[in-house]
This record gives C-alpha cells, structure tokens and sequence, in this order.
C-alpha cells in the first residue's frame, strides 16, 4: 500500500469537485480524504499503486465540466491506513491562496427542470442552483470557497437543504448557495408612486412558494404594462422593459439618456432568437451555454410578425444597426420574468440594460439602486442576497466562426489567462476607456470585470474595491503597478496616488494593444511580430493622438514602422461626437475643398464651419493625430451614414452595418442614405462592387516611419458621392482599402524585415468586417494572423499588454518606465 497527497489547482471549488473525487477514490478503492483549501481541493489517497496513479491521472481527464484543473502535484506520504474515503472541513492554506474562483454561470437544465416542475419542492424557485450552475464569483467573500465565505452566510439552511448539501450523492452536495423557497434569499418588488394597482411594497418574509411568485408576477404584469423595471441579478442591476413596445423602449431611452446606442434584448429560448437573428452553430453554442453573453448578431430583416407576436421589435431597440445583441436567461428570475412553459402573458422579449446612468458603473447595492435608479425605473424586483463583486454582461462578436469578445465580464471573469513567460506580482491598471486591470504572477494573468469609464468617482471607487477583491482572490500581492503613458488618465492617478513606495511603470498604449494579443496566444517573445494596432485614441510618443499604427514589437520594445498621415482634431472630443468635424479636418489635410455638396458640409452649421476653417488654418486646439479611429468616424460623415455621435464609436459601427447590409444584398432598412437620400444597397446585388480598392499613398522615406496617405481615398468616396452611390457601396469599398493597406504595408514590413507573424489589436478590430477582411488577405499571402480570441481587441484587454511588457521575470534591467527604447529585435 502506497499513499499520496495530491494538490488540484485551477477552478476546482464551488463546481462539485470534492464529490467527484470522492466518488472516484470509491471506484478506486482507496482510502482516505479530501477538503478544500487556500491552495485548491487537497486529497491525502491510499490503496495500491496501480488504483494511485490510475487516481492521478483521471482527476484531469474526468473533471466535473465546471473544472478547470491547471495542475496536479503529488507528493509520497507515509501510509496511515483506516477505512473508507471522507470529505473532511475546509481549512486555510496556512500561505498565500492560490485557488481560482468559478464564474457565475448560467440556471442548468436539470435545475431549470425542477423550478418548472409543479410536483417538484423548488418549483419556481427564484434561486434554484446547484453544483453545476448559479452564482459563484459575485458572490464570495473570502476563502476556501465555503458558504461561511459568500453572500449566502445570512440564509441558514432548512433541514431538507442540509441534508442534500452533506450528501455527497446529491447534485448539491456543498453547492454553497443552496437553498429552497423556505430557507433562501427572498424577492421583493418595491414601487415608485403608485402608478401600478397594488400596495406600493410586495413581497412576504414567510415562506412557500407563493412569498416569491407575486413579486414576479406583479413585475411581469408591470412589463405588459409599459414600465420600467429595475431587476436584481447575478452581478448588478438590469433595468427591463417590453421590447415590442415602442413607447416602453423610448421611455427607458430617454430616462437613461442613451441616445442612439443599441439595447440588448433577452428572449425566452433559441427558437425565439432565431426569428430575430441568422444562427449558426458557433452563435447556438454561446448563446446556450453556460457563460450566456450577449451575442451580436446579423438580424432578419424577414421576420413575419403575425407568426410571431411579441417577438416584433421595437425600431428604437437598435437604430441603424445590422445586429441585434441578444441573449438567453441565465438566472432562475429571468426565466419566470419571461415565462416558464405554459405561463401566459407578460412580455416575450425584453430589453436588458445594466441598470446604472451612462458612464457610471452597474449598480449593485439595492440602498444604491433606490437612489441612483430612481429616474429611470418605475419599480424595482430586489431581493435579500448581497452582490459582493459588480459584474455586467460579457459582449461577443462571431468573426470568422470564431469569438470576440467586445466585453469580457460574467461567465468569463475571474478566469485567468495562462502566459507564456513569468510576471512578477504587479497590477496593471487599464486605460480610462471600457477599464479593467489585470494581476499577473508567475504563468497567470487574471483579468476583472468590466469596470467602466473612469471618468467619475463612482467608477473609480468601484475599481478601488474591485482591485482589493481579486487581489485577494488571488492571492497576488503587487511589487509593481503598470499604466498608461497617458499624462491625464484616471487610471494613471490612481496607480500614482496608490503606488505607496511601490514601483511604477508606463507603457505606450498601442505597444500593449499588440502585446497582449501575443500574450493570449502564447508568444513567449523571442521573436517580434508585426503589429497593426487600430483605434480611436492613444497617447504617442511624440505628445500626439496615434490610433492607426503599425509597429514592429515584441515584449521588450517596439518600433513605429508606418502610421497614417497625421491630421489636425479640432476641438478634441467636440470632433469625436461631431464626426462632421473629422470629415472636415481630413478634406483640409488633403488640400480638398469643401463644396456645399458634401454631406459633413452640408452637415455643419454656417458659423460652426467658419470657425472651424479659421481653426484649422490656425491650428488651433488642434492636436494633430494618426487615428484609424477618426478616419472610420470621417467616412462614415463623407458617406453621409453619420454626422453626430450620441455614443463611442456609433459612426463606425454604423458605417460597417451600411457596408455589412450591402454585402449581403439586403436593403438599407435601418439608415445609411446615399448622396441623393434613396436607401443604399439594392437587394440581390450580393455585395458586387465594380472598379478597384482605392489605394492609400505610402512615402516610403528611408529610415523612418512610412506615411499612409488618405487623400485617395477620400477622393475616391466624394465621387461616390457625387455619382449617387449607394451609402452601403461606399462603406463596403472603403473598408476594403483599408484590409488592402494592412497588407500592403505588411508586406513591406516582411520584405525589410523578414517576419511573418501579424497581430491585429485595437477597438477599430472589433469591426468583424474589417477583422475578417484583414485576416483573410493577410493568410492569402502567407502571413500567420493574429487576433482576439480571450480578451476584447480594445481598452479592455490592455491592461494584460501592459502587464506582459512591464512585469516580465527576469528581463534585464528594470521595466520600461520612460519613452520607447526601440530595443526590439528585428
């Protein structure tokens, strides 16, 4: 006999691993225990050593499918004999924890059985859970993950709900948030006025199912209705409404301010999705799964509205955009919001919208959310059971039957990124835009939630307490603190203000763009890549705004190979919502004049376009900059797509929803008007475009920068104008120069420089038009593509760039903490 203590590390805790182990050491014959830990689930197993090793080697390869096992040690041990295999009390590591949260994920089939089941005890259940699903990362406190460490502590088990979590049969065996209608957390629907029948608080503090079911039902009738209702969920508030009712829709709009920025949408099941959207198996696969993000896609434009009532969606979900952005009910309350099988009334579809003001975090406190959701909602459907972690929607894109992620957040967060050379314990804090920050240590990076904008002290607080917790979590305490070059980011003054004694390091934000979509591949960083590095806004090394750059890089350093023509921004942020002012400043640059029978001219009032000439010849508040970014906002202006933008990015995204529509053959339904106001893209056309790409002017001065000129193109989208065009022609060809210069440049870069390994990072890569367009060049002509498969293409994946440049282990001399160094290798 032979006895060994083996160490699993990774998510192990929370996602039913200790009773698959004690079911295996069973089958096995061996004796011994098993517990939980600081440092994952530890097992001390006995027995001969054919049954050890078989032990050994099916703790990985028959994991529980919540599992993520990253390692597995063993160590010999002196044989101790007894009886049987026991799951013993958790304990502390004695050290510094090293275990990994599970994400929250999505209600299960066999629990959404039994809340749908009248015979079953937990039917309607608004918490039902189990080992394979339910809230996780949002709600623990501490560890060992334990009840004793989540939100659950406050709710002490029945008799019924104990017996099941200390039977290690049962599915919910230490399934930490077990609970039933008699002994769980409670809904309550709390009203603004009284502008619905009913008392202006519902909701029982006894018992049975029915304490939970009228706070649903009032909510539901409240959504028929036309309201707004605020809805407690895993990691924050949501404010709901009925998506086929226009005037619901509009109302919630305008409370939030949204302007034209799409909601999502929540529907009941697939079959609804698919009346609304075009599916596949990739989309099927995220959107039934057990992470439920919000998925962009293509929406019908055929949908017959009497074989579907309820599923009409309102035109102010989604103005002018080609996608909708839907997703399936991953709690237990949404689906009795939407409606179990046989339930009638109420709202089919939902729009689903993180419950906060634009630019502030998602609120989690229900004393916050009685506050700061007040002007927005007419009811609010709360509950007793805490949210410790604030954790919104994760939002991704299919490119190429692959994911983007745009957001990484629930399901998704904390999981860890694996690198593929050591960091030093360091936080790297993001940008200011779509912020999240990473802690990295050893071959582990793990990013956070979505933050936010950091543009106001509620986010900022919010990154204090969610930088505290994963820290924690983790167990990594940071020698190191990376930021942005940025002098005026929000995030640089809070590494600043909290370096306490503390080294810090700054890194160029477009080299982090690059590097971490290296690192998410495993590049170790012998060998440097090309990277094209598109967005809106990054601080360069000159003081000036870059966004569309081509670097030559690795980990340790990087050189600006070509970058587009620089160009004046006139007013700062005023040309970034007005993109009529972009389109200007980039006909000035060009020497083009500006006739009054241009749109962004036409766009432009009198005397805003007299000043605006007189600052541009000045140059005056006019920073000059290389954005890919602003080129997209001005030919979406030069189009006539759009003038003004209520949100990021709106004018890109609805200059590639013209061109998508175009490409597809189907009519300019939702916006997108060509020179003469008829819609863009004729049906059937199949995206047929006559003529050529048009070409960028490259100078090609030896021993700098290349310049990427486009005056060309710009020329070449005012004849389309003039010529009556289709808008959605237009935008299709101008995304296709673009991929056309990324690889002409590339191909420069492989000729002087002998590499063949592409990196596309940045916001503009969210584009999947663009991305696949890129990608499918680049391959063609040999080049090894990549791009973003774990962490978003733009701000909200920098933070593992910066971390990868700045905290490499054993680098010669100290991280980068000044301009580049241009110690690349090439």
């Amino acid at each position: 006999m032979e006895r060994r203590k083996v160490t699993v590390r990774g998510v192990v805790q929370g996602v039913g691993f200790r009773p698959f182990v004690y079911a295996l050491a069973g089958e096995l014959g061996l004796t011994g225990h098993v517990a939980n830990t600081g440092d994952g689930v530890v097992a001390e197993v006995e027995g001969v050593p054919d049954a050890l090793a078989a032990f050994c080697g099916r703790v990985t390869a028959d994991a529980p499918p919540l599992a993520v096992v990253q390692s597995v040690t063993h160590e010999p041990m002196e044989p101790a004999g007894g009886r049987g295999f026991s799951i013993a009390e958790s304990r502390g590591s004695g050290g510094t924890a090293r275990t990994l949260v599970a994400p929250d994920t999505a209600t299960c089939a066999d629990c959404l059985a039994e809340m749908s089941d009248p015979a079953d005890r937990r039917y309607r259940h608004p918490f039902i859970t189990c080992t394979h699903c339910g809230p996780r990362f949002t709600i623990v406190t501490g560890l060992p993950y334990d009840r004793a460490h989540t939100t659950m502590d406050r709710f002490a088990m029945c008799e019924r709900c104990a017996r099941e979590y200390a039977d290690p049969g049962d599915r919910r065996f230490h399934a930490q948030p077990v609970s039933c209608h008699d002994c769980g957390p409670r809904l309550r629907l709390r009203m603004r006025g009284r502008e619905a029948a009913g008392s202006a608080d519902s909701g029982s503090r006894h018992g049975g199912p029915s304490a939970n079911a009228e706070p649903v039902a009032a909510a539901r009738q409240l959504l028929a209705e036309g309201a707004v209702v605020a809805v407690k969920g895993l990691g924050g508030y949501h404010l709901a409404c009925d998506a086929s009712n226009p005037d619901a829709v509009r109302l919630l709009r305008r409370r939030k301010q949204r302007g034209d920025k799409p909601f999502a949408l929540m529907a009941r099941d697939l079959d609804d999705v698919e009346r609304l959207v075009h599916l596949d198996a990739v989309a099927r696969g995220l959107l039934s799964g057990g992470r439920r993000p919000i998925v962009l896609l293509r929406r019908r434009l055929d949908v017959p509205a009497a074989d579907a009532p309820g599923l009409a969606v309102a035109g102010e979900v989604a103005p002018r955009s080609a996608d909708l952005g839907v997703m399936l009910p991953y709690t237990p309350l949404h689906h009795l919001l939407l409606g179990l099988p046989g339930d009638e009334g109420g709202p089919r579809l939902l729009v689903m919208t993180s419950g906060n003001l634009g630019g502030e975090p998602i609120v989690t406190r229900d004393d916050d959310a009685m506050e700061r959701l007040a002007p927005l909602a007419d009811a609010w459907l709360t509950h007793d059971r805490p949210i410790q972690v604030p954790c919104d929607d994760s939002v991704v894109r299919i490119t190429d039957g692959e994911q983007l992620p745009v957001r990484r957040s629930r399901g998704y967060a904390p999981f860890p990124v694996n690198l593929p050379r050591p960091v030093v314990p360091a936080l790297a804090v993001g940008g200011d835009l779509k912020n999240t920050f990473c802690v990295g240590e050893g071959h582990h990076a793990w990013l956070s939630a979505h933050i936010g904008d950091m543009d106001d002290l509620a986010t900022l607080t919010a990154f204090d307490g969610a930088a505290r917790q994963l820290a924690d979590i983790t167990g990594v305490s940071p020698s190191l603190l990376v930021t942005d070059r940025h002098p005026g980011y929000r995030s640089v003054g809070w590494a600043e203000r909290n370096a306490g004694g503390r080294q810090l390091s700054r890194v160029q934000h477009h080299h982090a763009h690059v590097a971490s979509v290296m690192a998410e591949h495993g590049l170790d960083g012998s060998a440097p890549v090309i990277g094209v590095a598109f967005d809106g806004t990054g601080y360069g090394d000159d003081a000036s705004v870059w966004g569309g750059e081509f670097l030559l890089a690795d980990y340790d350093g990087y050189r600006r190979l070509a970058h587009l023509s620089p160009v004046p921004l006139p007013g700062g942020d005023a040309a970034v919502r007005r993109p009529y002012r972009m389109a200007l400043a980039h006909l000035h640059a060009a020497g083009m004049p500006w006739d009054a029978d241009l749109p962004p001219v036409a766009a432009c009032p009198d005397d805003e376009l007299k000043a605006l000439a007189v600052q541009l010849e000045r140059g005056t508040s006019c920073v000059p900059t290389s954005s890919m970014g602003r080129l997209f906002d001005s030919a979406a202006s030069l189009a006539g797509v759009c003038h003004h933008a209520g949100y990021e990015a709106q004018a890109a995204m609805e200059l590639e929803a013209a061109a998508s529509r175009y490409e597809h053959g189907e009519h300019d339904r939702h916006g997108g008007q060509s020179a003469n106001g008829e819609p863009g893209g004729p049906c059937g056309h199949g995206g047929e475009l006559g003529g050529h790409d048009w070409a960028f002017r490259i100078a090609t001065t030896a021993g700098e920068a290349l310049a990427c000129d486009p005056a060309p193109v710009l020329e070449g989208i005012v004849a389309d104008v003039r010529a009556g065009v289709p808008a959605g022609a237009t935008a299709l060809r101008f995304h296709r120069s673009v991929a056309a210069l990324v690889l002409r440049v590339c191909r420069i870069a492989r000729e002087r420089h002998r590499l063949g390994t592409v990196a596309l990072s940045g916001g503009v890569f969210a584009n999947s038009l663009l991305s696949a367009d890129c990608a499918r060049r680049l391959r063609e002509d040999g080049f090894t593509v990549l791009r973003h498969r774990l962490v978003p293409p733009n701000d909200g994946g920098l933070a593992l760039g910066q971390l990868m440049i700045a905290a490499r282990a054993g680098a010669d001399g100290p991280p980068d903490a000044g301009p580049s160094t241009g110690r690349t290798r090439t």
